[in-house]
């Protein structure tokens, strides 16, 4: 595995509209599980994302991944897909949001250490350090903002997708190195659909009677944060480790209360300001490039004589 790569500035435009997307998913799954269960709303954005990477494929005619990588990457889609929306959809309907927004919080670090663990990234005790910090500045943003933070049995669900999300990451990883990245995307969404069909029978059954409302924010679940949100994040990691990329979850949070600021008119407290700002520096000193070693400079003959 490349131990040198970078963040560039197109990994950081992707990891900009992914997060963005990704912020506004959270309100859209709670509008939506008004009219629809938690199984149907996981079945619904990854069967629109599923459509659109079809679309996608067809139009670009990217090839599929190889054949030899369709078991791991179904196993992936599965995974990463179908159990984290599930698990997810299930928590938002039982645990405090508080609650969720932190525990989620732990998908960087999880990140980090499945990296070292599976593929062998190299992870500085300087980005460890920074990860620490950036997940005290969530804490304190989730805190200040208010949200019920209650950790009861039910919260385990947002750990098991904490651990999905991970695998996911890290495992597709190698295979953007001899596949094309949207060919790689597109095959785990078509095996997460098909994974969260069982817990969505009765969707067809819900559109007919749930308001246009509900039904929109499902169209925007599934093109969104689903297919512009991961299209965009597999993007950036494809450029970067799965460590570096993986840090920006962080700013998920902060960027969900500048949103609710310039959106809904919602002032966010100090403390609030002060946790974006300890996240931001986290996140930066878990980036921070280590200074160049010296190199150094060939003596001439004459020096050498004189010496």
């Amino acid at each position: 595995m490349d131990t040198h790569e970078r963040l560039d500035g197109r990994a950081l435009i992707y990891i900009g509209i992914a997060l963005i997307t990704w912020s506004s998913a959270y309100a859209g799954i709670a509008y939506a599980l008004a009219s629809f269960t938690p199984g149907e709303v996981a079945l619904a954005r990854l069967a629109i994302g599923s459509l659109c990477f079809a679309l996608l494929l067809w139009a670009k005619r990217i090839p599929l991944p190889q054949r030899s990588d369709w078991l791991q990457l179904a196993v992936l889609g599965v995974i990463g897909l179908t159990v984290y929306h599930l698990c997810l959809n299930y928590a938002e309907t039982r645990i405090a949001s508080g609650t969720a927004a932190i525990l989620i919080a732990l998908v960087p670090a999880a990140t980090a250490t499945l990296s070292a663990l599976w593929i062998g990234e190299r992870i500085s005790a300087r980005r460890m350090v920074g990860l620490g910090i950036a997940l005290l500045g969530v804490v304190l943003v989730v805190l200040a903002s208010g949200k019920q933070v209650k950790f009861q049995p039910m919260a385990a669900l947002v750990l098991i997708s904490v651990i999905a999300s991970a695998i996911f990451f890290v495992g597709q990883k190698p295979l953007f190195v001899r596949n094309n990245m949207v060919g790689v995307t597109a095959f785990t969404f078509f095996a997460g659909t098909l994974g969260a069909l069982p817990f969505g029978l009765g969707l067809p059954q819900a559109l007919v009677v749930a308001p246009w409302s509900h039904i929109a924010a499902l169209l925007w679940l599934g093109i969104a944060p689903t297919f512009v949100g991961y299209l965009t994040w597999n993007a950036a990691l494809r450029r970067a480790s799965a460590s570096q990329v993986s840090s920006f979850i962080y700013f998920s949070p902060p960027i969900a209360v500048l949103i609710g600021w310039m959106w809904l008119g919602e002032r966010p407290a100090w403390l609030t300001l002060v946790g974006g700002v300890i996240t931001v520096g986290g996140v930066a000193l878990a980036n921070a490039r280590r200074p160049a070693p010296p190199t150094a400079i060939p003596m001439t003959p004459s020096a050498a004589k004189q010496s």
